[in-house]
């Protein structure tokens, strides 16, 4: 099997890709194309699922030009995705029925306090269940305000006339023949994130369906992460659709973390750093996630503490697009390295509310220490120190809640080709942070599910010998240097709290 090739579909929060792979895991051909972002009101995001459909057409047919393939000359096709964008679709026309929430969309706050409100356990009413507290990020509410808020989907949804996916199940759908027999399900990494799946059983959770109001029957079967849901037709007539995977739990797998206690970041629009805790999940009690990190086919799921940050990547678009300051993302490296310091300034980039460790929904963004001395090179050395800084704050609560210490960390995403940001996230951990030579992780580990689900490869231990480290940076900042500032950025967090006051439920 020497000829073997897997692709996999990246969707993305800002673009979608496909890369193909050899067996050996080294990349053959990429194609990326980007798509709209939609803002009706403040704080709402959304993507339209059709466009998305047809970039991500668009991308296989464009990698498979680039690598001069063949569609049969696929092994498999394994796809990842950002995770708790929520589309309804009609099952009948095959066309979305509103435009998809977006995992950073807050409209559901105030659904979200009102569920809260209600039982005593408040944020954490069904973290005992979904290993998740009660927030606007995740997608089982944003299903719940589309039925209330289109006319008439409530009782279709009833009628089974409409179907529910995050992004794997609308392309599953479609690549499977979409409106002719596409096949609608999830996996239980995506199904993991939408706070209506019980982590013990991996089923939906009856009670949390009623406390929501959410009908059964616009849900997907939910599988194993690793294993042909169907095969596609059109382009790619015939090719094994053989992996889903939720994007971080994606570069888990593709960072090889298949060991207790082995841990990854991935540095993209937001930040999500997952802790490989086996075959239990382990309870939170410091603001983190507990979330399936994987399922191979019938074998037992792995476990997975996950700290979720929201805007890192996206604050340097938002330095660049709203403020002008810089013409393009690559731009910010050698202005921040311009100056020896942030000279006082610390940024806290709570545009829709913190995540991890915190779960503010009423946070929204600073920028402290202003004095006459600070420039924009400051500004954009707190930009970025910003993520390294968010980054450590997950690192501390995961300690305490694995009693795990890391030696190093796996680095990946865009962002990881920053020296500058690598170098300073190295300092504020005190630990190595390390960078491997496939950095697109997140593809890669979709491709490594799909091709062990059709043979391409035999077993993880497998995979763990295509990993290659490209570079490493070690820490340079002593440690009393490093807490000072610690303290600086969690005064400056503190300043974010109650800037924004939750509407009516019915608002």
């Amino acid at each position: 099997m020497t000829d073997s090739y897997v692709a996999a579909i990246d969707q993305g929060t800002t673009s979608s890709r496909c890369i193909v792979f050899d067996r050996a895991g080294a990349i053959v051909a990429v194609e990326q194309r980007e798509h709209r972002q939609i803002f009706p009101r403040p704080g709402w995001v959304e993507h339209d699922a059709a466009e998305i459909w047809t970039k991500v057409q668009a991308v296989v047919a464009g990698a498979l030009a680039r690598a001069g393939l063949r569609a049969d000359e696929l092994s498999a096709l394994g796809i990842t995705n950002q995770r708790e964008t929520t589309v309804l679709w009609d099952r009948t026309t095959g066309k979305p029925v509103h435009n998809a929430i977006v995992w950073q969309d807050t409209r559901t706050s105030a659904l979200c306090h009102e569920l809260a409100s209600t039982a005593q356990c408040g944020q954490d009413r069904f973290r005992q269940a979904t290993g998740l507290p009660l927030a606007s990020y995740f997608s089982g509410p944003k299903v719940a305000w589309l039925l209330d808020h289109v006319p008439g989907l409530r009782r279709r949804a009833e009628n089974g006339e409409i179907a529910f996916g995050t992004v794997d199940s609308w392309l599953i759908w479609n690549l499977t023949g979409g409106t002719d027999g596409g096949t609608h399900v999830t996996d239980v990494t995506n199904a993991s994130r939408t706070m209506l799946m019980n982590l013990a059983t991996l089923q939906w959770d009856p009670a949390i369906l009623g406390a929501m109001n959410i009908p059964e029957a616009v849900l997907p079967e939910i599988r194993s992460s690793s294993e042909v849901y169907g095969r596609a037709v059109g382009r790619l007539a015939g090719v094994p659709v053989a992996s889903a995977l939720g994007d971080q739990q994606a570069a888990v797998f593709g960072q090889t973390c298949f060991g207790v206690g082995e841990a990854k970041n991935t540095y993209g629009t937001g930040s999500f750093l997952l802790l490989n805790t086996g075959e239990r999940p382990v309870a939170s009690k410091n603001g983190l996630l507990t979330t399936v990190g994987y399922r191979l086919g019938g074998e037992p799921p792995v476990y997975c503490l996950e700290g979720s940050i929201a805007v890192t990547g996206s604050l340097v678009q938002w330095f660049r697009d709203q403020l002008g300051l810089i013409r393009s993302a690559d731009e910010i490296e050698p202005l921040a390295a311009s100056v020896p310091d942030n000279g006082g300034a610390y940024i806290v980039p709570a545009f829709s509310g913190l995540y991890a460790p915190y779960w503010r929904s009423d946070a929204r963004g600073v920028i402290t220490g202003l004095t006459g001395y600070v420039t924009k090179a400051h500004l954009a050395r707190a930009v970025l120190e910003a993520t390294s800084w968010q980054t450590r704050e997950v690192v501390d609560a995961m300690y305490q809640d694995s009693g795990v210490r890391i030696t190093s960390l796996k680095v990946d995403g865009g962002m990881t080709v920053n020296g500058l940001l690598m170098q300073h996230q190295a300092d504020v951990l005190g630990v190595p942070v390390i960078r491997p030579v496939i950095s697109e992780t997140t593809c890669l580990g979709a491709a490594y599910a799909a091709g062990l689900a059709t043979g391409v490869w035999r077993n993880p231990e497998e995979l763990r010998s295509h990993w290659r480290r490209d570079a490493e940076w070690t820490p340079r900042l002593g440690a009393a240097a490093r807490e000072g500032e610690y303290r600086n950025w969690r005064k400056a967090v503190e300043r974010s709290f109650g800037w924004h006051e939750e509407p009516a439920a019915g608002a």
